[in-house]
């Protein structure tokens, strides 16, 4: 695979520019869920399939990102921050948009539809679990400051408090998603089993947005304790 003059240009910059691009296809993926599954809980196929070909089009652009980091990093010892920590965070990365194509291809193939006693829950969970993958974008925007400062100072405590907001959000999410699978644990009985088991898997992998995302903002610590 080419990699472009300007790519390389980002790294000769800063290590941390392509990763920021990367993290924002990520976001905007995870962000594109929650219109799509807009679509999905209204039953309107039509738009959904578009919208969930858009995610899938930003999970592809997030991994043809990745491959160009991968190839393009540099293995010098002279790095402000080590290529095997830098790896970790874009794996993590990686993985917020991966499960964005998931749960498009999990809904899609089914052609899920989303009991309307569920509809309201199922669209609070959707909007807490987008909201940390943006958070995590704010914060790992901050990384070019740190390293500037040689990781001190009050760019640190500024760091450090997007990624506890990042914790909170998760944590809200997590909220979200435990009383969605209560109120489905009560509708089971009145629901086809194979739908129900389907439905606890959306509702985890939706939760596990906000999980990944928690993942990036842990790597980021992770580099500053370094």
């Amino acid at each position: 695979m080419a990699i472009s003059p300007l790519f390389n240009q980002l790294f000769s910059r800063s290590p941390v520019a392509p990763m920021q691009e990367h993290m924002k296809v990520a976001a905007q993926a995870a962000t594109e869920v929650q219109g799509y599954m807009a679509a999905v809980i209204a039953g309107d196929w039509d738009q959904a399939t578009t919208l969930g070909a858009h995610i899938n089009d930003l999970e592809d652009e997030a991994d043809d990102i990745k491959r160009k980091i991968r190839l393009s990093l540099p293995r010098s010892l002279f790095m402000p921050v080590s290529r095997s920590d830098l790896l970790e965070l874009l794996q993590a990365q990686d993985r917020i948009a991966n499960l964005a194509k998931h749960i498009v291809g999990l809904t899609s193939s089914r052609r899920m539809a989303i009991p309307a006693a569920l509809a309201p829950a199922m669209t609070a969970l959707v909007e807490a679990a987008v909201k940390p993958a943006n958070v995590a974008l704010e914060a790992l925007n901050e990384l070019d400051e740190l390293i500037t400062t040689g990781f001190s100072g009050k760019e640190v405590e500024l760091v450090s408090a997007m990624i506890a907001r990042l914790d909170a959000v998760e944590h809200a999410a997590d909220i979200k998603e435990a009383e969605l699978t209560r109120l489905l644990y009560s509708l089971e009985k009145s629901l086809d089993p194979v739908d129900v088991m389907f439905l606890y898997r959306l509702i985890e992998w939706i939760g596990d947005l906000a999980d990944k995302s928690q993942t990036v903002g842990n790597r980021m610590l992770y580099l500053i304790a370094r």
